[in-house]
Formats: structure tokens, sequence, C-alpha cells
């Protein structure tokens, strides 16, 4: 594992930040996540081990959208580039953070991060240089759509930062592409910060070519009032994990995640959510989905906490999952931590096939076995898709997804 080895060896950057010396400090300890943990214990060992055998890169080559449709409407970035971000409209303003700013909000971060459960941000933030952290302030309800991309180049392991601050009564629809390419690893950390009244629409859509290795986190604080919903999909990754971590601070707010992960070959990919109330009233709707074929793995692993303080809580989470395959593998673990004792709270977890008898009617009726798949897996991959801001016209996600299975 080449990049475990460079910090033990303290070799993994030269010259490093203050938030990277911090952050190799920590990870001197222990390199490597514990296996034990519940996090961890379900990691294939081998493909991990892939993801860290790249070395780092701090540059990558020439990247674009991978879509042709273009708009004016529409404000795209690329992390990496260090563009200047400085836009004062007459409805809405975006800025680009000061390197104190973003200096001090991960300072405040990672001082209270464990080496196993935020293993993955930690390695992040050590190969994130200060050109490939993008922070952004944006203030306003008509701000235009907002596309960002992160990508990866071949043979090498890249890393980004992301930090966005929403001003109170924002309101914004932000759509997050990681592209991860042939023979490379690439690590994406996301920090949204929502302010009261805050009304945020994200999508993140993460994909990538042969032997291609994600480790995407996403991080959100919602103060009350705010409304965050998400809409994910993973797919064509070798070895893939998304951690999410939701935290209402004051309770009061609503939150809305939908995602799906779809697996393939021997693929690996995994999805951590962890969904924090601190205040009373606070509102979730979780849905996960798998779609698992050939001989891969797919894992879910979703957990809310809801203390004595979250009064009034109403959280639901679903997992619904498809097996294509008898020799590929399926394992979800909804769970719900509840101290307080006025609350409404429920999960849920299936495991399943493709409808025989609704793929005998479809047949019946002269579609093939091929059309009648495809048509019931529209309607499974649909009920995601809907969550994720962009439109048809511009990429259609469900005539790929469909494409590709």
């Amino acid at each position: 594992m080449h990049i475990i080895e460079k910090i033990k060896k303290n070799e993994l950057v030269s010259n490093p930040s203050e938030i990277q010396q911090i952050c190799l400090d920590k990870l001197k300890l222990n390199p490597l996540p514990n296996i034990k943990s519940e996090l961890w214990r379900l990691s294939n060992k081998s493909k991990l081990s892939s993801f860290l055998d790249y070395s780092h890169k701090k540059k990558e080559s020439k990247v674009s959208f991978p879509y042709s449709g273009k708009s004016e409407n529409i404000l795209r970035l690329i992390i990496g580039e260090n563009s200047s971000i400085n836009i004062k409209d007459e409805n809405y303003s975006i800025r680009k953070l000061k390197d104190s700013e973003i200096i001090d909000y991960i300072k405040k971060n990672i001082s209270i991060y464990d080496q196993t459960d935020n293993w993955s941000d930690l390695l992040n933030l050590c190969l994130s240089s200060k050109n490939n952290i993008l922070g952004l302030n944006l203030a306003g309800n008509k701000i235009p759509p907002i596309e960002i991309l992160s990508a990866s180049s071949s043979n090498s392991l890249n890393a980004k930062t992301l930090i966005l601050f929403f001003e109170k009564n924002c309101k914004v629809d932000l759509l997050q592409i990681n592209l991860v390419n042939n023979n490379s690893s690439l690590s994406q950390s996301t920090y949204l910060c929502l302010e009261k009244n805050s009304s945020v629409t994200h999508g993140v859509v993460s994909y990538g070519k042969n032997k291609s290795n994600l480790l995407n986190t996403l991080n959100v604080i919602q103060k009350a009032k705010s409304e965050y919903i998400l809409g994910s999909l993973h797919f064509k990754l070798n070895y893939a994990r998304f951690e999410i971590r939701i935290n209402q601070l004051e309770g009061d707010a609503k939150t809305i995640t939908k995602g799906i992960q779809i697996t393939k070959n021997e693929d690996q990919i995994a999805t951590y959510s962890k969904m924090q109330f601190n205040g009373p009233n606070g509102i979730l709707d979780q849905l996960n989905k798998s779609l698992a074929d050939d001989k891969s793995h797919s894992v879910f692993e979703g957990s809310i906490i809801v203390p004595k303080i979250a009064q009034k809580t109403d959280a639901s989470q679903l997992s619904r999952n498809l097996l294509l395959s008898k020799h590929a593998k399926i394992d979800t673990k909804p769970q719900l931590e509840i101290i307080a004792d006025d609350v409404k709270c429920k999960h849920g977890a299936t495991i399943s096939q493709l409808n025989k008898e609704e793929l005998f009617y479809m047949r019946s009726r002269g579609l093939t076995l091929k059309e009648a798949s495809k048509l019931q897996l529209s309607s499974y991959f649909q009920e995601i898709i809907s969550c994720i801001p962009v439109s048809k016209d511009r990429w259609d996600l469900l005539d790929i997804l469909l494409e590709e299975n």
C-alpha cells in the first residue's frame, strides 16, 4: 500500500501545511482504519489496498464535463483549476472563501475526528493541496444551478475537498460529479453548512472506468428551518465508499436522502449513513437502494441517532435492494438509536429479485425478456434519479443506467 508506507515514513507530503500536518499526526498513530470497527469490517481488504497503491498526484490532466449540453444559466466549476470566483448579482452572491476561513473551519472539524470513524476525511485532508480545495460562500434565493466536477488522473491518486457555506434564506440546486478515470483512485470530501431557512437540493453522481476506486465523504450541518435534499448515484466503480454524516444542529429541520449504488462484475460499493438529531421537531425521509449483479458486493449501513433533546422527531429509513445474480451479495443494516420518548421513527429493509409475475405479464404482451427487465428497472432507478438536479436533455441518467444494465 504505497500511500500507507509514505505515511509511516513521514514522506507523504513535502512541506505539509498546518492542516496536513495535524491529519498526518493523527494517521501516524493508526495509518489504517480498525477493520474490527462496524464501519470497516465488511470493506474488501484487497480492494482498499488497491485504492492506496497509487502514487499521490497533486495535479491532474485536462478534464471535462461528461455531457455536451450547455446552458448560460449554469455555473460549472472543476476542483483543481483554482479559478477566482466572486459573483455579486442583484438577487444572489457567490464568494470564494478566504484561506483563513477554510483553515479555521477544517481545524474545528478535525479536532474531534477519530482515526477510524473519520479515517477517510483525515486521509483526504492529508492529500488535498491548497489548489485542490474549493470553498464558497453562497447567498440569495435566485442562484443559478451549480455543477462541480472532481476527477482523477489515470495511474494516480487524487484528493479533492469542497466546502460550501449557505447563508440564511439561500436556495440552490447543486450537482456534484465524481469522475474516476481508468486505473486510478479519487478521494473526495465535501462539507456543507446550511444556515437558517436555507434550502439545498444536492445531487451526487459518481462513476468510473476500469479499475477505478473512490472514497467519497459528505458532511452536512443543518440549522433550524433548513431543508436538505440529497439524490446520489454510484456505479461503474471497482471499489467505492460513500460516507454520509448529517447533523441537524438545532432540530426543526428537514432532510430527504435518496440514493442508489449499482454493482456488477466483482465491484464493491458501500454506503454508510449517520443521521444525528440535536434538537426537537426534526424530519428525515431516507431511502437507499442497491442493485447487485454478477459476483459483486453492495453494502448499506445507516444509523439514526435521536437523543433525549430531539423530541417530536419524525424519521423514516428504508433500504430496498435488488439481487440479480445468485453469486452477488448485499449486506444491509438500517438501525435506530432512540433515547427521546416522543418520536415517530421507523426503519426497514428488503432484498428481492425482479418480479417474475410482472415479467411474465409483459412478455405475454409481446415484450422480450430484456425489454421487460429494463421496464422494471426503469421505475426502480427513476425514484432516485428524480432527486438529482440535472435535466434529462443535458444528461439522461436513466438512459445511461438502462444501457449499463
